[in-house]
């Protein structure tokens, strides 16, 4: 009887706590959250969806963060996942409600006076560019034109003509063998091109097509390498904590390259990254962040997740917005450095330490 009493007392404790935390979780995902980036240039942002005629009317969706010209009024707030966009995840009071994240970014603002450098921006397998406006927009407020990319049936989630379309199963990170990612580095390299192409075009008498970026996360940093190895008007490509793959990796590069790691999950030691950085000849960076993991590079590191998901995703100890205040200023200076003919110069973050690559 005593241990029947103690197990409904257990019961009854763990019931009440359980219900406590949802309560809280439910309060906390209505707090506002703020993305804003700051810089010289407010930011506007628009969403473009583009067909590569040479690749089979490939079709592809590209957000747009760009500087927005001084005075400007009257442009409403771009909101974080419009439509369809919100299926990027569905947590639901476990993490900050997409309606509640501040982009600080204004919709369809008209871009500044002036000529920007392009860069283009490549996700992580599975994510889609939306969910990197906090690293996106700290570059467009810097006075680049950013153009985040979403690689069809390789994203959880995109939208094309209004309709949701998810991931095939050649998208799927699980499957992904050394042989299918030098297929698929190729396919996201030739998005990441056609991507600057579009923007030229579009934007030609704001942008500087001759100093092209490549930044990209994860298995877009990948791609994001060999885009720049394939376009002569590559300024420079960073790496975050992306494996590579393709013949990146045996030619490397000859332009600037960044390279920020995670510490616990990250590209920094594996021995294709060590080969590449042996064969590139331009100017060459690697740092880690010894506490930060795989998903820090991303905004799932600066909103609120309840303590049980961020269990469950790589996330690191280190405060999140802090990981993504440091990627920032590195892809800016790095940035500033490749296309602006600027010195380089680290920022200097104590949580960041420098890799030896070539010892």
């Amino acid at each position: 009887m005593r241990i029947r009493r103690a197990l409904a007392l257990i019961l009854a404790v763990l019931i009440a706590l359980g219900g406590g935390y949802a309560g809280y979780s439910a309060v906390r995902s209505q707090r506002p959250v703020s993305l804003a980036p700051s810089g010289p240039f407010a930011v506007g942002r628009t969403v473009s969806e583009w067909r590569d005629l040479s690749r089979d009317s490939r079709p592809l969706s590209v957000w747009l963060w760009y500087p927005v010209k001084t005075g400007v009024s009257g442009s409403a707030a771009a909101p974080y996942a419009p439509g369809d966009w919100s299926h990027l995840h569905k947590f639901g009071i476990g993490q900050t409600a997409f309606g509640r994240i501040k982009t600080g970014t204004l919709l369809e603002a008209p871009i500044a006076d002036g000529v920007f450098p392009v860069v283009v921006l490549l996700p992580g397998m599975g994510f889609s560019a939306p969910q990197y406006a906090t690293i996106a927009a700290s570059l467009a407020a810097r006075g680049y034109v950013v153009a985040g990319v979403t690689p069809t049936y390789s994203a959880n989630v995109t939208v094309l003509d209004g309709h949701l379309v998810t991931a095939s199963a050649d998208g799927d990170p699980s499957t992904l063998t050394a042989d299918k990612a030098d297929k698929l580095v190729e396919v996201w390299a030739g998005d990441a091109l056609f991507a600057a192409r579009q923007v030229a075009a579009a934007y030609q008498d704001h942008v500087d097509a001759r100093h092209i970026l490549y930044i990209g996360h994860s298995f877009g940093g990948a791609a994001s390498l060999e885009a720049c190895r394939q376009d002569a008007s590559c300024a420079g490509a960073a790496d975050l904590d992306g494996t590579p793959y393709g013949p990146v990796v045996a030619s490397g590069l000859r332009k600037p390259l960044l390279l920020l790691s995670s510490g616990n999950d990250g590209a920094a030691t594996d021995p294709s990254t060590r080969l590449l950085f042996h064969a590139s000849k331009g100017s060459s960076h690697a740092y880690t962040i010894p506490d930060a993991r795989h998903f820090d590079f991303t905004d799932y590191a600066a909103y609120y997740l309840a303590a049980p998901l961020r269990l469950l995703l790589p996330l690191g100890g280190l405060d999140g917005r802090r990981v993504l205040t440091i990627t920032s200023g590195y892809l800016g200076a790095f940035a500033d450095s490749a296309a602006r003919g600027s010195p380089w110069t680290a920022p200097t973050y104590p949580e960041i330490r420098p890799v030896e690559m070539l010892g």
